[in-house]
């Protein structure tokens, strides 16, 4: 059996990061050694508590740290999604009160905590905006050397959710978003463009409730509300599970197909602010056509040419169900 990749779980729960909380915590391929928590799908002190309330549920989680990070964006002025994930950020199901207290350390502390002390193999999954993320390099660039990579769900190479052209984790922190696809470190990049594949349909939520244990029970509830709004918003026959399409990538990374690209956050277009910007035909590194000028605002602006990510371009959506459904069934009943 493969070593487990050593994670800490940035995230901003909502219902999707909640099902790759639940992934992280139980399956064996995974070693969850934080989950921070970062403003996002609601404000810091509801994706607090929807973090607590899933690590509680998980039952897995007792020595595992989770910590408030950053209640606003670097620059821009706060945005959540609140028409997706409801008021909470995690309506729907019921919680009783968690067996777990928040960490006193303040997230962006604990991240930096955690990979100073690591030998260099943490893996960094961030599911919500990259506030906490690129603050901590911010704080303590040394932590770069430190992060193995950071696999995060975030952005598109084609259409956006929150703008035509953004992803809402890139909307909500743009300037965050470019200091951590500018670190240096290795980036795996789930967009938009596949986890629109990985749709949770009523026979794939009546697949995973068939185990009948509470973490499964819980999947279904989630996924009951969440796929009313996304329907109601977007058309789709059940809500794209964004998340878990990191945690899945980590536990079989054969289940989605990546492409090496240059990915840049637009910082300063009114119309694509915030949008990933992905070099899918590596034009970057095409002989440049547009004479001297190009090479003058590429120094400019630190752009150095080649590729900084792997971009996720599609996904086998029903392995992706089955590696769901077996990491659920690791509950029992």
């Amino acid at each position: 059996m493969k070593k487990p990749v050593k994670i800490i779980h940035d995230c901003d729960p909502g219902h999707d990061d909640a099902v790759a909380i639940l992934m992280a915590a139980v399956h064996p391929s995974i070693e969850l050694k934080a989950v921070t928590v970062v403003a996002g799908n609601q404000t810091i002190e509801k994706t607090a508590v929807n973090a607590l309330n899933v690590c509680s549920a998980s039952g897995r989680c007792k020595n595992v740290p989770v910590s408030a990070g950053m209640s606003r964006p670097i620059v821009r002025r706060q945005v959540t999604a609140g028409d997706i994930h409801g008021v909470s950020g995690l309506d729907g199901p019921s919680f009783g009160l968690p067996d777990i207290e928040l960490d006193p350390r303040h997230a962006v502390d604990l991240m930096i905590e955690i990979l100073l002390s690591s030998d260099g193999d943490i893996t960094v999954v961030p599911t919500g905006p990259l506030t906490n993320v690129a603050m901590a390099l911010r704080r303590e660039p040394r932590i770069a050397e430190k992060i193995e990579r950071i696999v995060l769900m975030g952005g598109a190479y084609q259409l956006g959710n929150v703008t035509p052209s953004a992803e809402f984790n890139m909307y909500a922190d743009p300037e965050a978003a470019h200091i951590v696809f500018t670190c240096g470190r290795p980036i795996v990049m789930m967009g938009l463009d596949v986890t629109r594949k990985a749709r949770a349909t009523p026979d794939v939520i009546a697949r995973v409730k068939s185990l009948g244990n509470p973490q499964a029970v819980l999947f279904a509830e989630m996924m009951e509300f969440f796929a009313k709004t996304q329907r109601e918003i977007y058309g789709w026959d059940g809500p794209p599970l964004h998340d878990p399409t990191t945690m899945a990538w980590l536990i079989d990374p054969g289940c989605v197909e990546t492409k090496p690209m240059r990915v840049e956050i637009e910082l300063r277009g009114e119309l694509a602010y915030g949008r990933t910007c992905c070099d899918f035909f590596g034009l970057e590194n095409s002989p440049d056509s547009r004479g001297g000028a190009m090479s003058g605002i590429q120094s400019v602006l630190d752009r150095p040419k080649g590729a900084n990510a792997l971009v996720a371009v599609d996904i086998d959506a029903a392995r992706f169900w089955d590696i769901v459904y077996e990491t659920f069934a690791m509950y029992g009943k």
